[in-house]
């Protein structure tokens, strides 16, 4: 049953069991917060040994306190949760926070937040916690913590939601003017997880972005649902995910299942949802900052002014190295350009537009408005480092107000080095909604995923299946039945024949045609490595030594199969995650497969433009155009196998554990995959 959450993050009346005058303590700070963050409904004061704490009188226990209330703080230790919570329950309150660990076992013995869970769930009741600093309802002025915040929050579009309690304080404490509806330390969500504070957040109607600091993700099914209202309500979700180096399962069936670890399932998600994912909290901050300034990119490349060559450089690198896209400018912008910047000054993108250093604020407005006026421009970057001068000069200000006020598109102020920036420079700049980047790298992550939101927005939708959706998936038994599978998926494989003596065989080589791949057909677990795949047969002779070979070794029963010609070799795979099922492995195939870490994850099905751009995503992606003299693959056929086999994972949820399809051999003239292994759930 899904709990309302507004008695706990919008309550009118709040009782703090444990409230104390002990500097220092939580339950003073819980006390000291509410009166300072200026919360206007009730607030009670619990504890026996007061007679008033802070000004609020107190009282002996939930108990005395003569009505229900929203929402009981417990700021107390572990050993007295399991009592009060019995007294919330008694008395009638509507939600719970708990700051204490609720680790080990309760008095009467289990565990604590077993007990807590069953209690809350006998009454109804949300717990925020425990294990967390609470929460702030910075637009309500509500402040549920037992820890010292700044006092000058002002209200915003930001919700931050946090499995950490330190970055929980460390994003209110944020220097660069982030502002916050609301704030919130999940700790460890005994039965209020993420995804519950994600919708009641996406239900305000003042958060334009959504922020997550993920350790693990405790309903599935309710974050994926999270997710898509987020989608569907265009709120961007950014979110930081850690644990992506923790390795994938000891025992594994399948490469597929080796290859993804525990972080694929991750990559799918948040791909399928159009999460931006970022890898540390400095390119968080400057993401939540880009993306709460409310302008949208309109083209996916990015322009940039620069007052260095040096600086021009380095942002040319990093934007290389990040992948964002700096579009060469048009005719009237490179017009424009060659009229403003002084001679030995080149009109491209980017630009340097420090010459002598004349009229330079003019400089920078006009080239400013030049590259944001051109079409193939999405955003545009002023390349400053915001440095603290002998003498304050705003011109670097001016001029980015002055541009930014010409165009719609967004316009930031991208500084290289975090540690100069003048915090007096930046604040103005950011109060007349201009993002300070901070940082070269970061901020161009952060403009990154500006830019691929535009690209991702201007998407066609899907298209339709290419099979239909009740082909059967079949318990299985062998290569030839899981090459059948794929063959009546639509995804090529090659001709074969399993045979059981040398007659038949080479008769079925006719049949297929030299040269021949001959494989065992008995039950071994790893056959390239236990010598059952004899490739290259060219002739009978060849193929029947090699037949006598395996037969004498693994078994007289073999699969011939025409040899497909040497081409890219891509792997596919697919994993039936137990909390989100199944999940596309697309991978370097072959040898590559295990030596070199290079795969996307997607959640099935896609159809053949996000095959593509999954291929897109590889590092190997160029071998598929071809190099060295080799002809460039047929991506159109890859792309439609992956397609289509997507379609197959999607519809094996539940009765296929692991597929391994290793390689797809993409040639000129297709793809062919020709080595399968499916295990069945």
């Amino acid at each position: 049953m899904m709990l309302s959450l507004d008695p706990m993050l919008k309550p009118r009346s709040i009782a703090v069991v444990g409230a104390s005058e002990r500097p220092g303590s939580v339950g003073d700070q819980s006390i000291r917060q509410l009166i300072s963050g200026g919360f206007a409904g009730e607030v009670h004061a619990v504890n026996p040994r007061y007679e008033s704490i802070h000004g609020i009188s107190a009282v002996p226990s939930l108990v005395d306190i003569g009505a229900s209330v929203d929402l009981a703080v417990l700021a107390v230790a572990n050993g007295q949760l399991e009592a009060e919570m019995e007294k919330v329950l008694s008395t009638g309150a509507r939600s719970v926070a708990i700051f204490a660990s609720c680790h080990g076992e309760a008095p009467g013995g289990g565990s604590l937040r077993d007990r807590l869970r069953d209690l809350a769930a006998r009454g109804g009741v949300p717990i925020c916690g425990g294990n967390g600093m609470g929460f702030l309802n910075v637009e309500e002025r509500i402040r549920v913590c037992g820890f010292y915040q700044p006092e000058d929050l002002r209200p915003g579009g930001v919700t931050f939601l946090s499995h950490s309690g330190s970055l929980f304080s460390a994003m209110l404490h944020n220097q660069r003017g982030i502002r916050f509806n609301l704030v919130v330390s999940t700790g460890l969500e005994i039965n209020t997880p993420m995804d519950a504070y994600m919708r009641w957040a996406l239900d305000l109607g003042s958060t334009r972005v959504l922020a997550l600091f993920l350790e693990t993700i405790r309903d599935p099914d309710g974050f994926r649902q999270a997710l898509a209202k987020a989608d569907e309500m265009d709120v961007p979700v950014i979110a930081l995910k850690v644990g992506a180096s923790s390795k994938g399962k000891e025992a594994v069936a399948t490469h597929s299942e080796g290859i993804a670890g525990d972080d694929a399932v991750y990559e799918a998600l948040f791909e399928a949802h159009g999460v931006h994912r970022v890898w540390s909290m400095d390119e968080m901050a400057d993401t939540v900052e880009l993306f709460a300034a409310d302008r949208r990119a309109t083209a996916s490349g990015l322009a940039a002014v620069h007052d260095s060559g040096g600086e021009r450089a380095l942002l040319i690198d990093t934007a290389d190295r990040v992948g964002v896209a700096l579009p060469p400018l048009g005719e009237r912008a490179t017009t424009r350009l060659s009229q403003i910047l002084d001679p030995g000054l080149e009109p491209v993108n980017p630009i340097d537009a420090w010459g002598t250093g004349r009229d330079a604020e003019d400089v920078f407005v006009e080239c400013l408005q030049a590259v944001a006026d051109d079409p193939a421009v999405g955003a545009v970057a002023f390349c400053v480092d915001l440095t603290s001068e002998e003498k304050p000069d705003d011109a670097y200000s001016h001029a980015a107000f002055t541009a930014a006020g010409r165009t719609d598109k967004p316009m930031v102020v991208l500084s290289n080095l975090t540690t100069t920036v003048d915090l007096d420079q930046a604040g103005r700049l950011r109060e007349g909604g201009i993002p300070v980047l901070e940082g070269t790298e970061t901020a161009l992550r952060a403009i990154r995923h500006l830019l691929d939101r535009h690209a991702r927005s201007i998407r066609p939708p899907a298209s339709s299946r290419l099979t239909p959706s009740s082909n059967p998936v079949p318990m299985l038994a062998g290569e030839a039945a899981a090459l059948q599978v794929l063959d009546s998926y639509g995804i090529p494989v090659p001709r074969f024949e399993v045979v059981g003596d040398e007659a038949a065989l080479l008769e079925a080589a006719e049949r297929i045609g030299y040269p021949i791949v001959l494989k065992t057909a008995e039950s071994v677990d790893h056959k390239t490595e236990e010598g059952g795949v004899v490739v290259g047969l060219e002739d009978e002779a060849r193929l029947g030594d090699a037949y006598q070979d395996l037969a004498s070794r693994l078994g007289p029963r073999v699969l011939a199969a025409e040899q497909i010609p040497h081409g890219v070799e891509i792997g596919l795979g697919m994993i039936d995650d137990e909390q989100f099922g199944p999940v596309v492995i697309i991978s370097a195939g072959g040898a590559l497969i295990e030596t070199m870490s290079d795969r996307v994850a997607v959640l099935p099905p896609i159809d053949r433009a996000g095959a593509r751009r999954a291929l897109d995503r590889l590092r190997i992606r160029p071998l598929l155009d071809g190099v060295r003299g080799r002809p460039p693959a047929n991506i159109d056929s890859l792309a439609e196998a992956i397609a289509r086999f997507s379609e197959l994972a999607s519809d094996g949820a539940g009765l296929i554990g692991a597929i391994d399809v290793n390689p797809v051999i993409a040639g000129p003239t297709g793809a062919v995959a020709v080595d399968v292994l499916i295990v069945s759930r």
